[in-house]
């Protein structure tokens, strides 16, 4: 059975078991800055997990793409080199929030695993772990299943401590928890290894293919376990593993998928050993960078996006190894296209983007490979023993991509080693920092928990009547509020926008009899509305009616903004590419801030065209129109989905500007016609990451003040050049001509006085053993004339050393000299590293030309006697 057979057979069964199918989220969790990437199938469904959020469904299945390479799940240097580790794998999932329990879980992944009309695996060859405690489970296993109790293995608190077990898992240090129940498949005696549990577990014979975790009980940070009300399954079976089984291979790589991989990779290498393991990492790597570019990352030096440039790195590496050192990673993207495009059509659709990527990568890393090895042969010119420092192997490999491997073959090749242990020593550091930077550490049972929902009535009204229903103080919930306190209070309706999208949340007031609240800010916790702010009057307490009042013009100054990021985003797409993809987006009432993909600069006249076709749409006064409907609904109206947002069954799409100019999907708040906006104009472009731009825009009254103070600043400099505005350019080109003009008499003139000059310097020059030696101060020369005197004397003297000192306030500018013949006994450079210090300032160059600078102008006369006795004792000695 072919992996995408398998994955299609595993929708289907749990669709037939009333599960609702639920796409692949995006590899960059949405909201979570706790994750790196998503790493497992309940990512998506974790604020459902922990009551933060309800669905229309109880019961789900998703067929998710992982990556993990990276945080506390990184094994980045086996994968390629072991049966079953991987940067990026699919996890085929079935969920119940508060539906069935262990039973329903247990038997459904017997059933789809032995049932004749689905895998139809051999009952006999299946084990299965539980946790040592969980005696339902086993019994489940054993009564109802018929298991054998002796293919049935309890396995206990084996990781140091209590509920610290290969089969207790857990979101985070606390919160939502349970025992888990695996199955594993039995190899057969040809492969080493033993049962879980078992001293040989390690080996390959036994492989864990399904895992299914019961969370009932929720953890807090006292240690206490709480039965949770609404207990919970997340199960995860890994599509490779289970591939192999049906396959009837013992390694990930032999499945139908990878196989097509690495023959399109052996071809694009020229390689004929179909076995080596270059050939894995770079089937392997492909997947996980492609899929990464995919939604939205793009390679960096920080956070996701290095490690995208890691994985991507290491796979060119490993085509160097075979020999490939052109530009070859690129060409793999259609193969895989090819073999996961019909599962994940956003790939097929982003195949150029993510080519662009991967050959302006490739190119910049041979460029890195060029300076990395200028580092390395640096290196081993100064090294006094037959031992590279750990430390520079390290460097190599941190900055420039250089693994151990290749830096040791380098130096194998003179004779030489690497201290090992240090290197090792910094790669723990770094790991262990990574793992902490990723570690997953949300305390749930610190957040207050809310029971229903506040109505968010913002899209239609901007003040109406509504209920406290909780108060919160510093975290812990209040019954009252006094003055002078700050809390974030919760209404049961609201008109205040929440924080998302990147809209902030709405300002006004909360008030009622005798009372008034300001509010700052309005965020979300869940399915609530949280009002942050001050009691400025009175008292509130749980239960009182108040009126919510938005600010007015602050909202409709936020709207026209978030509008026109609407409009810039389509005009985007529609001058640069397809390419552009929004990667944040900041919407207030000054300004907006759109960050978008893109790889080169926008051009003056592409950001003039843009600005054009924004206007045009505001212009045109289209009314603006939302529909809520489902997602698939949405996608097939085109709309574009956001990065870093969640959305869930229900989707409100937005559309403004003729012909649908723009149509996504977007909860934030907005004008009522594009003509609302007024004005868009782009006050900045610039570059904020390798691959992302950013455009700084006002809208409405900040974009006529603006123009207007244009306009103040043009006619301010036409009273200065005396001329009209229409005449200002060309005004301004012919000052220019007149400027440049004098600067070349001003040139000539120096020029001129430095050879005057020279003359009387001549007679200074000292005679040490037949060299003529000349060290001198020479004031109001700037350092391009003070070269060419330096030239001048030099030739002049014949065998001569000159160094000269020029001065402009505190900065000093030396420039030393020295003739051909003289550079076997003196160097400038060792000259100018001898007296700089001296005048503040250091320097160096060639042996016969070196310049220097320094800030301390009174150190000159000091310098210039420790050059007469350096150059005694070098020419004499």
């Amino acid at each position: 059975m072919k992996s995408a057979e398998i994955r299609q057979a595993f929708l289907q069964f749990f669709n037939s078991k009333e599960h609702s199918i639920v796409p692949s989220s995006s590899l960059i969790p949405g909201n979570d800055p706790t994750l790196l990437f998503t790493n497992a199938g309940m990512v998506q469904f974790k604020d459902v997990f922990i009551g933060e959020d309800k669905r229309s469904y109880t019961r789900a299945t998703s067929s998710q793409r992982c990556v993990r390479a990276g945080g506390k799940h990184n094994d980045l240097e086996n994968v390629g080199y072991t049966a079953r580790h991987h940067t990026f794998f699919e996890m085929l999932g079935n969920f119940s929030f508060g539906d069935y329990f262990k039973e329903s879980a247990i038997k459904y992944a017997w059933e789809f695993l032995t049932s004749k009309e689905w895998m139809a695996i051999p009952a006999e060859k299946l084990w299965v772990t539980v946790y040592s405690e969980d005696d339902e489970a086993f019994d489940i296993w054993a009564t109802q299943i018929g298991v054998p109790k002796d293919r049935i293995i309890r396995i206990g608190d084996n990781k140091g401590g209590r509920y610290n077990s290969d089969n207790f898992w857990a979101m985070g240090d606390t919160g939502p928890c349970g025992p888990c129940t695996e199955i594993f498949y039995d190899h057969g005696e040809s492969i080493w290894g033993g049962p879980p549990g078992s001293p040989e577990e390690d080996g390959d014979r036994y492989i864990e293919i399904w895992n299914i975790v019961f969370m009932q009980f929720n953890r807090t940070p006292d240690g206490a376990m709480n039965p949770l009300p609404a207990p919970s399954v997340d199960t995860g079976m890994g599509l490779e593993r289970v591939a192999a089984v049906m396959q009837d291979v013992h390694s990930n790589y032999e499945i139908d998928l990878f196989q097509n991989l690495l023959n399109a990779t052996a071809e694009a290498t020229n390689s004929t050993d179909l076995e080596n393991k270059s050939l894995r990492v770079i089937a392997d790597h492909l997947r996980s960078c492609a899929f990464l570019v995919v939604d939205g990352v793009l390679p960096s030096n920080e956070g996701r996006g290095y490690v995208l440039r890691r994985i991507m790195r290491r796979a060119i590496r490993h085509g160097h190894k075979l020999g490939q050192t052109n530009a070859f990673f690129h060409k793999l993207v259609s193969a895989l296209v090819k073999e996961m495009g019909e599962a994940y059509p956003e790939l097929a659709q982003a195949q150029a983007q993510v080519e662009k990527v991967f050959l302006l990568e490739e190119e910049q890393f041979a460029k890195t490979l060029e300076k990395g090895m200028a580092v390395l042969e640096s290196a081993l010119a100064q090294l006094s023993g037959k031992e590279l420092s750990g430390d520079v192997a390290f460097t190599l490999y941190d900055t420039y991509g250089f693994p151990l491997d290749l830096t040791a073959d380098i130096i194998r090749e003179r004779d030489l080693t690497i201290d090992e242990a240090r290197y090792d020593e910094l790669m723990t550091q770094q790991r262990e920092m990574s793992r902490a930077a990723g570690q997953f550490k949300v305390d749930y049972s610190n957040v207050v928990q809310l029971d229903g929902a506040t109505e968010f009535l913002g899209y239609s009204e901007l003040e109406n009547s509504g209920v406290v229903t909780a108060l919160i103080v510093e975290g812990e919930s209040k019954d009252t509020l006094s003055v002078g306190e700050s809390a974030a209070i919760v209404l049961n309706h609201t008109p205040f926008y929440a924080e998302s999208g990147g809209q902030v949340g709405d300002t006004g007031f909360i008030t009622s009899d005798g009372a008034k609240f300001e509010v700052t800010d309005c965020t979300k916790q869940g399915a609530h509305h949280l009002h942050h702010g001050k009691l400025l009057e009175g008292e509130i307490k749980i239960g009182t009616a108040v009126t919510a009042s938005v600010d007015d013009s602050i909202r409709a100054k936020t709207a026209c903004n978030h509008s026109a990021t609407h409009l810039l985003h389509a005009a985007l797409r529609d001058v640069l590419g397809d390419h552009v993809s929004q990667k944040g987006s900041l919407n207030d009432s000054q300004k907006l801030r759109f960050d978008f993909s893109h790889f080169e600069a926008v051009t003056p006249e592409q950001l003039k065209t843009i600005e054009q076709m924004v206007n045009a749409q505001i212009r045109s006064n289209t009314a603006v129109a939302t529909e809520v409907t489902d997602m698939e609904t949405a996608k097939e109206r085109g709309a574009m989905a956001l990065f870093g947002e969640k959305y869930g069954d229900s989707v409100r799409v937005l559309s403004m500007g003729t012909d649908n100019f723009s149509v996504e999907l977007c909860g934030g708040t907005h004008v009522n016609r594009t003509g609302d906006v007024g004005l868009m104009k782009i006050v900045s472009e610039s570059g904020v990451a390798a691959g992302v731009r950013r455009i700084e825009a006002i809208t409405g009254e900040a974009a006529l003040s603006w123009v207007d103070q244009q306009e103040s600043l043009l006619s301010d400099v036409c009273a200065l050049l005396k001329t009209k505005p229409e005449k200002v350019v060309e005004r301004v080109d012919t000052l220019k001509s007149e400027l440049k003009e004098l600067e070349k008499a001003l040139a000539s003139a120096k020029s001129q006085l430095a050879a005057a000059g020279t003359d009387d310097l001549l007679a200074q020059a000292r005679s040490i053993a037949d060299i003529q030696c000349l060290a001198a101060r020479v004031d109001g020369v700037d350092a391009k004339s003070l070269g060419d005197m330096v030239d001048k004397i030099r030739d002049k003297l014949g065998n001569a050393v000159v160094i000269l000192f020029s001065t402009e306030g505190e900065k000093v500018t030396l420039i030393a000299g020295v003739s051909k013949p003289v550079t076997k006994v003196v160097k400038a450079g060792d000259l100018i590293k001898e007296v700089a210090p001296l005048v503040g300032g250091k320097g160096g160059g060639r042996p016969d030309m070196a310049r220097g600078g320094g800030t301390d102008a009174g150190g000159i006369d000091a310098a210039i006697n420790q050059a007469y006795e350096w150059l005694s004792g070098k020419i004499t000695q």
